[in-house]
Formats: C-alpha cells, sequence, structure tokens
C-alpha cells in the first residue's frame, strides 16, 4: 500500500508520515522542495492526501481529480470541507474528507481528534482509515462536510476571533504585558497564553479559517450581539441584569460548567509545578 501526501514537505505532512509509516505504507511525499510533483503522487498512490493551505486545496485537487482511478482513495487534511470534498468528488477515487483538529505540534496523535467527511467510499476504505488512526490512539468523529463548516466556524472561527479582539484589545490601550506580569492572575496567565500561542503562528492560517468559511460571519453577528448586551449592562451598574445574563449562560453550558472548572484547576495546578520545578 502507498500514501502519498502532496504538501507533505510540511508540517502536517511530516507528523503524518510516520503514522502510515507504522501502519505499513510506502509514503511518498511531494513539495516545493521534492523531485516528486503532486501528478506523481496521483499517479503512484493508494491514498492520495492533499495537505496543503486552505486558500490552494481546490486548486491542486483540481488538478489532480481527472488522474485518479476508482481503486484509490482521496483525502484532504483541510480545517474547511465543503468545498474541498466537493472538488474530490468530481474525481473516480474514493473521497473521505480529514480535519486534524490539533497542530502539528502535538508529539503523537493520543487523546487527538480527527474528523472524518465519508463522502464516497466502500466501508473498507473507511474501516482501514479509522483503524490506521485509531491505532495511534486518536479520536474519529464522523459528521458531514456542512456540518463540520458549521461547527468549526464556532470551534475555531469564534475562539480565534475572540482571541485576536484580546490581542488586539491589549495593544489599543498601549498595555506593556512585561508589566501586567506582576498583577497576574492564573486566569489572565493562560488566555494570554493563548493569545501567544496564536500570533507566534502563520497568519495565513487563520485568515483563511476565519475569511474562508461561510459559517463565520454569523457566528461573529452573534459575538458583537453578546458583546453590545453585556457592555450596556455594565455601564447600567444593575447587579441583576448582570446575574441574568450570566446565569443565563450558565445553564446553557449545563454540566460543563464543573467540567471546565475542574480542567482549569488542574491546568492551573501543572502550571505551578512547573513554576516551583523551574520547567524541569
Amino acid at each position: 500500500m502507498i500514501a502519498g501526501i502532496i504538501g507533505g514537505t510540511g508540517r502536517m505532512g511530516r507528523l503524518f508520515a510516520p503514522v502510515f509509516e507504522r501502519a505499513g505504507c510506502e509514503v511518498l511525499v511531494s513539495g516545493r522542495s521534492t523531485t516528486l510533483t503532486a501528478r506523481d503522487i496521483a499517479l503512484q498512490a493508494d491514498i492520495v492526501i492533499v495537505s496543503v493551505p486552505i486558500r490552494d486545496t481546490v486548486r491542486v485537487i483540481n488538478e489532480i481529480a481527472p488522474l485518479l482511478t476508482r481503486e484509490q482513495l482521496l483525502c484532504d487534511f483541510t480545517s474547511l470541507k465543503v468545498k474541498p470534498v466537493e472538488a474530490m468528488l468530481a474525481s473516480k477515487a474514493n473521497v473521505i474528507g480529514l480535519h486534524p483538529m490539533f497542530g502539528p505540534t502535538v508529539k503523537t496523535l493520543k487523546h487527538q481528534t480527527i474528523i472524518v467527511c465519508p463522502a464516497r467510499t466502500d466501508e473498507k476504505h473507511l474501516h482501514d482509515l479509522l483503524a490506521l488512526f485509531r491505532a495511534e490512539g486518536a479520536e474519529c468523529t464522523i459528521t458531514t462536510p456542512e456540518q463540520h463548516d458549521r461547527t468549526v466556524a464556532v470551534v475555531q472561527g469564534l475562539t480565534h476571533f475572540v482571541t485576536l479582539c484580546m490581542a488586539d484589545s491589549i495593544r489599543r490601550l498601549g498595555i506593556d504585558i512585561e508589566k501586567t506580569q506582576a498583577f497576574t492572575s492564573p486566569v489572565y496567565q493562560i488566555e494570554l497564553s493563548l493569545v501567544g500561542r496564536l500570533l507566534s503562528q502563520d497568519p495565513a492560517l487563520y485568515a483563511d479559517i476565519l475569511q474562508m468559511n461561510p459559517y463565520v460571519p454569523e457566528v461573529i453577528d452573534a459575538c458583537r450581539s453578546s458583546t453590545t448586551d453585556l457592555e450596556e449592562i455594565v455601564k447600567q451598574q444593575d447587579p441583576d441584569l448582570f446575574r441574568v445574563f450570566f446565569e443565563k449562560n450558565s445553564r446553557h453550558l449545563g454540566p460543563y460548567c464543573n467540567e471546565g472548572q475542574k480542567m482549569t484547576d488542574a491546568l492551573i495546578e501543572c502550571m505551578v509545578e512547573h513554576d516551583n520545578t523551574g520547567g524541569s
């Protein structure tokens, strides 16, 4: 079995190449620095995976789609699914859209989530692919491309939007981050770490996630309405209005409020231990 990763010289491709090798596959990769091309991968591999930036994904799929046969499996690693899957279905190949819900900095796939969108596939292709990921300890969530894009508009889109707004607010206020460290709380430290994590990465990825998902604008509209309502409640200085706002959201999250408390308590404890041991 040959697995070919188009864009495999990128960080996500380098993360997944050993996964397929451990499953017994010969792995071929193409990239800007390789002699192998996307066309070579399409003609030689049993499993063809497109792992390129979001804006390039449909173009690359369109280039290789006419070369594929019914015996092959075509996948992608894109953060969006509707358009890439639609493009892959123009080929004759079996089609399964994939979205690893983690960055290439993870050390293993253990306990990591991979979204799986079976679009046109027989049971064997789907079973074998799921078994391969699960053997690495990954959690696989099966859904449709549309449901994927709607959900990640919140899971990624809203998260990244709010994180960027926090960063931009700090900048607009002229806050010196170093000076805030003497006032830091565990929650502030966690939030600031998320800001730093995002801003240390490639802006093009986050631009594509926010700008190319058609469901993100309605999520941002909801966020804007929330901030407007909360701003008015804060200005009115009415504790009862604040309590109503607070409690209706607490009820909506339900049991996850307690789960979130436990998770952040554990994270804070790990942070304290890390500081006490000097990071060793």
